[in-house]
């Protein structure tokens, strides 16, 4: 057995000296002649950036030349440790090792690539969402930013692991199969993934819109506000205080009520009932009046009443109204309604309530026998 020109098998101390020494002594000039080129190179290189980013990348209102210069800062730094290692390597025979510090070199400065392109990438996301008032932005491109990132790494891996002629073909298909294991473990986590990707690309709602909920505690209100839309589920906080985390694919799965994306104008429909012998139009105008005077309604297009239907004991009418802000909906409904109870109260329009008539129909005694 032979290492570094020394034969193991041999047990004599003085012969591997001399062994040693033979196989050494033509490579201590080329390893001293790598170090001191590494060094000199670090000590030129260092300085030289180091002064242009002094002199001109700091005084310049962009951020891309600071992330330019940093890349190149750290890429130099550990292209010339690298390079010295594996000339040292090559130089004293060992083209194994050699062959895998390229790789690792390889690997380590897509690290930095990755960064780098990650901050370019920022600096364009902050840009676009400063000229965009969609919300989408603010939470795709993050999302974006490092699926690149994690790209770029793997594709530093992936050349890595070429480079010392490594197969990876079955390393991908054990990541297929492994995959597939992992997507029927966690089905629903993914399904909730995919969903939430579906809803900053479908954008049904946004941050700060106010929708109908589906899933909210008994007694509580059955609406809310969302204030955060994630991956995997989104917050939204109900009139109660309480924040309600709703899975992204049963929001999928629902029909979305959104009150607030069309604009704070909506329409309010409000029914009443009244007695069969009510003067309509009297409860059609009083309802319109009760409306007019009712602030946060719109008098353009006016309130309108219409005849909605018949019940058993009730004429049922609909008060249509349109209001300025759709989150004010319940609290005008509520208003509306009660200025109009004491509105038909002193005008003596009945409200209806479920009537019965009961006929007693007189019956024989039943005939006893021996009577």
């Amino acid at each position: 057995m032979e290492i570094l020109g020394i034969d193991l098998s041999a047990m004599d101390i003085g012969v591997w000296w001399g062994q040693f020494v033979e196989y050494a002594g033509p490579r201590w000039a080329p390893s001293l002649v790598a170090l001191v080129l590494a060094a000199v190179a670090y000590c030129i290189g260092r300085p030289i950036l180091t002064r242009v980013e002094t002199r001109w990348v700091t005084k310049t209102d962009t951020k891309l030349d600071d992330h330019v210069i940093r890349f190149f800062r750290k890429a130099f730094v550990i292209s010339t440790l690298a390079w010295a290692t594996w000339r040292l390597f090559a130089v004293w025979g060992l083209p194994t090792i050699a062959e895998w510090v390229l790789a690792i070199w390889i690997a380590l400065l897509f690290i930095p690539l990755s960064r780098f392109v990650g901050d370019v990438m920022a600096v364009l996301e902050t840009q676009v969402v400063q000229r965009t008032e969609t919300t989408l932005d603010d939470t795709a491109l993050p999302l974006l930013n490092t699926v690149v990132r994690f790209l770029v790494v793997a594709t530093g891996v992936v050349l890595a692991l070429d480079r010392i002629g490594l197969n990876i073909a079955p390393l991908l298909a054990g990541a297929g199969v492994m995959g597939l294991a992992l997507s029927l473990a966690a089905k629903d986590t993914l399904s909730n993934l995919i969903a939430g990707v579906l809803l900053i690309i479908d954008r049904p709602f946004q941050v700060g819109d106010r929708i109908e909920l589906w899933l909210a505690p008994n007694e509580t209100g059955t609406w809310g506000d969302v204030i955060e839309i994630g991956l995997r589920a989104t917050k939204i906080r109900n009139p109660d205080n309480l924040i309600v985390v709703v899975p992204n694919n049963e929001i999928m799965r629902r029909d979305i009520i959104n009150y607030t994306m069309s604009g704070p104008h909506i329409r309010v429909r409000l029914p009443f009932d009244v007695a069969y012998d009510t003067d309509i139009e009297l409860a059609k105008k009083i309802l319109i009046d009760v409306a007019a005077k009712t602030q946060g309604v719109k008098l353009d297009p006016a309130p309108i009443v219409i005849v909605r239907d018949f019940g058993p004991s009730e004429v049922k009418l609909q008060l249509r109204v349109w209001i300025e802000d759709a989150r004010a909906r319940r609290a005008i409904g509520d208003q509306i309604k009660e200025a109009a109870m004491r509105a038909f109260f002193e005008a003596g329009v009945e409200i209806p309530y479920p009537k019965r008539d009961v006929f007693v129909r007189r019956m024989d005694p039943p005939v006893v026998a021996g009577d």
